[in-house]
């Protein structure tokens, strides 16, 4: 393993507080949406953004992720059907009523036409095994914490770029694997729906708890 100089310019304390304030808000504006236009994303731009996801910190430098961006109106498609065939049995008989007490306000169901509708999907996976420069096939570790920390990054490099998200984790996913062909090494993680907000999309009205209720001071 070879080392090298980290670099990078610190930032003044005001500078830094104001790149803080900055971020935050420009988060704070980030919403889950459900409607979306079917309108094309800009060429690059959400491979850059899977660029950034792929720099997340990760368990041994194995990078225990893979990225299928899913274009195709048949895959997508074929997922929506899938999906929803899940979905139908979850909300039918699967869900615990609290469950679906809390999902109510929301208005979600069965159907997802996002699925279709949206000109980008991202499945990521979750890989439990990685290939060594040898050859050898081992596996990864904290593959989970890993992966949940890239798709953070992705979501935000999402947003940042202009772009709405949905997460998406219907119960199995298992057909994720077999549709997109993906080895049974690999879990799928979350099905990361992509796009730009509808005209005229609504998000519900919720707030975020304060710091005060997030936090703990030592």
């Amino acid at each position: 393993m070879k080392f090298v100089p980290f670099s990078r310019n610190p930032l003044t304390e005001k500078e830094a507080l104001a790149a803080s304030e900055e971020f935050y808000e420009l988060m704070r504006s980030r919403r889950t949406v459900r409607d979306f236009s079917p309108d094309p994303i800009p060429e690059g731009v959400v491979e850059n953004a899977i660029l950034t996801a792929g720099t997340a910190p990760n368990g041994a430098n194995l990078q225990p992720w893979h990225f299928a961006i899913v274009k195709s109106a048949e895959v997508k498609r074929q997922i929506r059907e899938a999906a929803e065939e899940e979905e139908r049995e979850f909300y039918q008989s699967r869900a615990p009523q609290a469950w679906l007490d809390d999902l109510a306000p929301l208005g979600t169901d069965a159907e997802k036409p996002f699925l279709e509708v949206a000109p980008v999907l991202i499945v990521i996976f979750q890989k439990n095994k990685s290939l060594r420069a040898d050859g050898r096939e081992d596996k990864t570790y904290y593959p989970k914490e890993s992966v949940g920390i890239a798709t953070g990054m992705l979501i935000s490099a999402l947003h940042q770029a202009g772009l709405a998200t949905l997460t998406h984790t219907p119960s199995p996913m298992a057909f994720l694997n077999q549709i997109l062909e993906r080895p049974s090494t690999e879990k799928p993680f979350v099905l990361l729906v992509v796009g730009y907000p509808a005209e005229g999309c609504q998000v519900p009205q919720i707030e975020k708890l304060p710091f005060a209720e997030i936090t703990s001071l030592y």
